[in-house]
């Protein structure tokens, strides 16, 4: 099996696509947000964190099965 890099590159771009939203689309906010986010414990950061993996890992295995 040989590694894709266009997949991959086109993957790291929609990741830094998706995390620069946030910032673009609410900067207001975002201060905020990441001084709640900095209030929580560890291990719920870690749950989340745990939670989004889970979730894309799902995301991806589901689009795979379906042929997608």
């Amino acid at each position: 099996m040989e590694f894709n890099w266009k997949l991959f590159l086109t993957a790291l771009g929609l990741a830094f696509i998706l995390e620069g939203l946030p910032y673009f689309l609410a900067a207001e906010k975002m201060p905020t947000v990441l001084k709640a986010l900095s209030e929580r414990k560890p291990g719920e950061l870690r749950a989340l964190g745990f939670t989004a993996i889970l979730s894309g890992l799902a995301l991806l295995f589901f689009l795979r099965a379906s042929g997608g």
